[in-house]
């Protein structure tokens, strides 16, 4: 190999299948990510208990053996940093066939990276994943309140197909109202 090979400049930000050696990178932003969006919402004490070790494991060993072929997870990348990732997965919707749909489990970017174009990346590497994999419609669930989470799906063509469901969060917080989104790929 040519030593111009190696100094080939790498992208600043781009999206590629997780691995398992992503694990605590994965982790790390999915803690931050919980601490500022469910702040208020689960006990601060779970939230300041979590375990990046734990957590860390656990995503190991899910992009060790995913449950299915069509568990997927991509993550984001600026430069070599992982800084979000997207979970893939036949939906468990009971009014929708898994056979045909697939659902968007969690989209995450790191909060101090948000509104610079990793969750568009995730997201348009998702749908192409979904489309190659020929699953023909995807849903994902968002928070009721959360506006720019809503204008950013509806900006990707994806729709309230209405379906809701409220999140139980645990004794002495309110529970967390959803509306589903779909989107149909062919």
């Amino acid at each position: 190999m040519s030593s111009h090979q190696h100094d080939a400049p790498q992208a600043d930000a781009s999206v590629r299948p997780a691995r398992p050696d992503d694990a605590f990178a994965v982790a790390a932003v999915t803690i931050e990510t919980w601490r500022r969006q469910y702040a208020g919402v689960l006990p601060a004490g779970e939230l300041a208990g979590i375990s990046p070790v734990a957590l860390a494991d656990q995503w190991r060993g899910s992009l060790e053996a995913p449950p299915s072929p069509r568990h997927r997870a991509l993550v984001a990348l600026r430069g070599s940093d992982v800084v979000g990732y997207v979970v893939l997965a036949p939906t468990d919707e009971p009014d929708l066939a898994a056979s045909d749909t697939s659902e968007i489990v969690d989209l995450v970017v790191h909060p101090a990276l948000t509104g610079v174009g990793h969750g568009s990346r995730l997201l348009a590497a998702a749908v192409d994943t979904l489309r190659s994999s020929g699953v023909p419609d995807v849903v994902v669930w968002c928070a009721d309140g959360d506006a720019a989470r809503r204008r950013f799906l509806e900006s990707a063509g994806f729709e309230p197909d209405g379906a809701t469901r409220a999140l139980d969060s645990g004794p002495g917080t309110p529970e967390l109202a959803q509306v589903r989104y779909a989107a149909h790929l062919g």
